[in-house]
């Protein structure tokens, strides 16, 4: 079963954290499927991975960009593994019905709006229920991540 860690994302936007989590994925050597709402936000996000850091770089692609085969993060709203990757981000609420072919995942969901929590409440229960191994990151005052529950 695959590794569920859900971020409830409250002190900063997932234009902040995504890029650091991305940025561990490939330090551990493996690639990435982010899972956005849209085809636009897929280009937005990947504009962000382009500015977040002016020191830093993140090669990632998506169907603008083609080759999803090369791109070690791969940034799309279809749900499929186009480039192979072992971890899968969610975002914007976006589920995944090929959750079980990764090794981890990752949702990342805006804790300051209550539909968005009640959507991430229902997709822990269905997973749970499916075998997932899950955990529960909300960020302290100082920012950190803590794991809860």
């Amino acid at each position: 079963m695959t590794d569920v860690a859900f971020y409830h994302l409250q002190r900063s936007p997932l234009e902040k954290v995504l890029p650091k989590l991305l940025e561990k994925t490939l330090a551990a050597g493996r690639r990435a499927l982010v899972r956005t709402g849209s085809a636009e936000r897929a280009e937005a996000l990947a504009t962000t991975l382009w500015t977040y850091d002016p020191g830093g770089w993140l090669p990632h692609g998506t169907v603008e960009d083609g080759n999803a085969a090369d791109q070690p993060i791969w940034l799309t709203d279809s749900d499929e593994n186009a480039n192979g990757a072992a971890f899968l981000f969610l975002t914007d609420g976006a589920g995944s019905d090929q959750l079980a072919q990764f090794e981890r995942g990752f949702d990342l969901f805006d804790g300051n709006d209550p539909a968005a929590v009640a959507a991430a409440r229902e997709r822990w229960k269905v997973w749970k229920a499916a075998g997932h191994v899950l955990t529960y990151w909300q960020q302290s005052e100082t920012g950190a991540w803590e794991r809860k529950g």
